[in-house]
């Protein structure tokens, strides 16, 4: 029996922040890896490294807090493989980041078998007087969790030193044309690992939201794809914050969206409704990059410091 009447708008657009942060976060964290030259396919090792580390740190220790300062530690650690491997093994960027995706699969897996079926201390949600009681707008804007904030800030500030200073000015020339930036004095090795050090924390951010926050229990395998979705929605987006951003609340609300409607019965199979996220987030995405923004000239390339 179809039931429409029983979806409620409010809570529909405040499930769609949540649903969207993970994405977010390691989206805007792989956007300054990119930006910076450097093809991180690792995204979805380094989530699920995040997604264990604090998970296990949150139970141990009875503080979310610890949990995501522990995952963003977990996320950069990993990616300090990658790094050592492509800046300082030079070795090939692609085969890199799927190594490390298996490698973090395999990792949290092992790390995570203690931990199955416990559930992890409660994240508390911001209350913000006044504003937090608004009808509609409060529960949607202003009734969440911290990290649905940091994924907000993240995104501005993403924005503004790419843009807006000489640091971000820096990164995007070595992303470029890494030769250039080398012969202009730059440290294209420094400026890279410190790029996918940020990348690798923010992954691992977005992981522990999903295991302490979006689904709050520790699976194997939990992030289920949200790295590479991550990875498709940088290059849709053109390599921009903003429209990242756009992109992960537009996946998240079509993702909240099914859900809703297949809870409600809508006479649809369910596989159909499940594809729905991904075909018209691709879809959007491909109309919105068809100005066909160009990649960093040295996205994958392989720097070799010539003296």
């Amino acid at each position: 029996m179809m039931d429409l009447g029983s979806i409620s708008p409010t809570l529909l657009l405040a499930s769609l922040m949540v649903a969207a942060t993970p994405i977010l976060l390691a989206a805007l964290g792989e956007l300054v890896v990119e930006r910076a030259g450097v093809l991180n396919l690792g995204v979805e090792g380094m989530m699920i490294t995040g997604a264990i580390c604090g998970f296990a740190i949150a139970v141990n220790t009875g503080s979310p807090t610890l949990g995501f300062i522990a995952a963003a530690l977990g996320g950069a650690a990993l990616s300090l493989l990658f790094a050592i491997l492509t800046q300082v093994a030079l070795a090939n960027h692609v085969a890199s980041g799927l190594a490390l995706t298996l490698f973090g699969l395999g990792l949290s897996a092992l790390l995570g078998q203690g931990y199955v079926g416990i559930k992890p201390p409660a994240t508390d949600k911001l209350d913000i007087p006044v504003l937090s009681d608004l009808p509609v707008v409060g529960p949607v804007l202003f009734a969440h969790d911290p990290m649905v904030y940091v994924g907000l800030a993240l995104t501005l500030a993403v924005w503004f030193v790419l843009n807006r200073t000489r640091a971000g000015l820096i990164l995007r020339a070595v992303g470029e044309n890494h030769d250039a930036a080398h012969a202009l004095g730059y440290k294209v090795v420094r400026v890279r690992v410190m790029a996918i050090l940020f990348g690798g924390a923010c992954a691992g951010l977005g992981g522990a939201y999903i295991s302490l926050i979006r689904v709050p229990q520790w699976t194997e395998g939990m992030t289920a794809g949200v790295g590479w979705i991550a990875l498709a929605l940088v290059v849709f987006a053109s390599w921009r914050a903003g429209r990242v951003m756009l992109g992960a609340y537009l996946f998240g609300g079509v993702t909240v969206l099914q859900l809703n409607l297949q809870a409600a019965g809508v006479a649809l199979p369910v596989e159909y409704l499940s594809m729905s996220p991904y075909i018209i987030t691709i879809l959007v995405l491909v109309i919105m990059s068809a100005e066909r923004n160009r990649a960093p000239a040295s996205l994958g390339r392989t720097f070799h410091a010539s003296n």
